[in-house]
């Protein structure tokens, strides 16, 4: 399969595999922003109700940015990872602060939690640039493929393509595109174990992420002493160090002797 070929070929996946997000019929830039900050490490069925409660709760980049870290912790409930909300909510405010929102990779990738990836995303879905970023879905495509055959590819290998192959004038559609048919492909059986760049993701149950997860779900509800968060978890070994760790970065404080989200 030659490279039109394949652009064709991944083009009429797209649409028939095409799936319906709220951030693709409205792709400006905040939106994407949220969606790509949610979307790290989350299922998209669990990011589209999330998204939708969250842009009810904070409609434009500048409500996010006044709104107190505790409440925008509590609009986070349910996906997990809260070191997300903390990032996107110091976003908001640097972004609030600079007067406009960034539209070159060099400016989104100083920004709290928005690596290259997440840059790239953005510069394709919102402003439609031929951007280049490399992440599961794109690799399940490309691996299935140029690599069907082959363990441990680089990610190098597969930008060097994407770079090659890229609808320059439809970047984002051809996006949405490699996004719907590489999770199809997944389903199919091609394996993101194939990519050197691939981690699995650890189970939440048993984890310090889980007690972290309950911890913050417990204290969107009110003030709570110590003592009292122990006994209201039937906490365990692991409740030290998650909340240990909550603390360090600054998603819980103690005032008075009680726990709370950091306002």
């Amino acid at each position: 399969m030659n490279h039109d070929e394949f652009v064709n070929e991944v083009m009429r996946r797209g649409k028939d595999l095409y799936r319906d997000m709220p951030w693709r019929i409205n792709f400006k830039p905040y939106y994407v922003l949220v969606s790509e900050m949610m979307l790290q490490q989350t299922q998209v069925e669990r990011v589209i109700p999330k998204f939708e409660s969250f842009i009810l709760a904070f409609p434009n980049i500048e409500s996010l940015a006044k709104a107190s870290l505790a409440d925008v912790l509590r609009e986070w409930q349910g996906l997990g990872y809260n070191r997300r909300a903390k990032y996107l909510h110091e976003t908001a405010k640097m972004i609030v602060a600079n007067g406009k929102f960034p539209h070159r990779q060099k400016e989104l990738v100083v920004l709290p939690g928005v690596g290259k990836n997440t840059a790239g995303a953005i510069l394709a879905y919102a402003y439609n640039q031929p951007a280049i970023f490399v992440e599961t879905n794109i690799r399940a495509v490309y691996i299935g493929h140029f690599f069907a055959k082959k363990n441990d590819v680089d990610d190098s290998s597969i930008r060097e393509l994407l770079e090659q192959t890229i609808d320059k004038k439809h970047p984002r559609e051809f996006y949405w595109a490699l996004m719907d048919y590489g999770t199809w492909l997944k389903k199919q059986g091609v394996q993101p174990g194939q990519s050197r760049h691939y981690k699995k993701q650890v189970p939440l149950k048993g984890s310090i992420r889980e007690v972290r997860g309950q911890i913050v779900r417990i204290l969107s509800h009110g003030d709570i002493t110590q003592d009292a968060l122990y006994k209201k978890l039937q906490a365990d070994h692991r409740f030290d160090a998650a909340l240990a760790g909550l603390i360090k970065d600054g998603l819980v404080e103690e005032t008075r002797k009680k726990l709370h989200l950091t306002k």
